[in-house]
């Protein structure tokens, strides 16, 4: 915070007090108190450079004033914010990723939604924001608007990327909740262990994500994207640690140096 800034100046014994490293290392409550009505609302000069970012910020801000105000835009809002958590969800490779991933899977099924608070947005803003960025620039579905609607003329525009986002987010959310319902069915038990699987064992995986609500375009574009169905399959259900175990030892084997003979 520049403290020649005319805003900033009233408030520059507060703001020099909190610039000092020491002045952090135990916050009372009355420095909180401090903080919160004296400095918090004050201009800085620290730049924020990442955009997805603060139009992620503006994202959830939009979706927590539409809860506030019970507008008629939450619906999409919601919608534009599961589609972004299922992109993240289709980059569990990375680490950062990896790490939130039951709070990305919440946000992008239906169950979260439910009974979605102000601060459940708010957690989810904090812990997401240097997320988005990540997401591969190919597989971004996500249109951000920001601009004043006018009345005029209704016209249905079509937005199909959009669209197959949100399908794919409901049919992952779905097709995960009737997987785990049968998960005693021998062709996932087969996943799960890691053995091989027959024509049928597939037969029977692409029958139960057709009964989860999943249409034939939806499963091929999901086993296109993970490079196979059964591997789609076992992104949902997991495997057993057993057999995680046996083929890291496996793995781990095969790398051993052997002796000459």
């Amino acid at each position: 915070m520049n403290v020649e800034n005319f805003v900033v100046r009233p408030q520059r014994r507060h703001v020099e007090k909190f610039a000092q490293p020491e002045a952090w290392t135990t916050l009372t409550g009355d420095d909180q108190t401090e903080l919160t009505t004296q400095v918090a609302s004050l201009p800085t000069e620290l730049v924020d450079s990442d955009e997805d970012a603060k139009r992620f910020d503006l994202l959830v801000l939009r979706t927590q004033l539409a809860i506030l105000q019970a507008g008629p835009g939450f619906s999409r809002l919601r919608d534009q914010l599961r589609a972004i958590a299922s992109a993240l969800e289709d980059q569990e490779a990375v680490p950062a990723i990896q790490a939130e991933m039951v709070l990305i899977q919440g946000i992008a099924g239906e169950d979260w939604w439910a009974d979605v608070t102000l601060g459940m947005l708010e957690n989810a803003r904090k812990r997401l924001r240097a997320r988005v960025k990540l997401i591969e620039k190919s597989k971004k579905k996500v249109v951000y608007t920001d601009f004043i609607d006018e009345l005029g003329i209704g016209t249905t525009v079509a937005l199909p990327e959009i669209a197959t986002g949100l399908d794919m987010a409901k049919f992952k959310d779905k097709a995960r909740q009737f997987l785990k319902a049968h998960e005693d069915h021998v062709a996932l038990q087969r996943l799960r262990r890691g053995q091989a699987r027959t024509r049928t064992d597939v037969a029977e995986l692409e029958r139960m994500l057709k009964e989860a609500g999943g249409t034939p375009a939806l499963i091929q574009k999901a086993a296109e994207d993970k490079l196979g169905l059964g591997i789609f399959v076992r992104s949902l259900v997991g495997m057993e640690r057993e057999a995680v175990s046996q083929a890291f030892s496996e793995v781990i084997a095969g790398t051993q140096a052997k002796p000459d003979l």
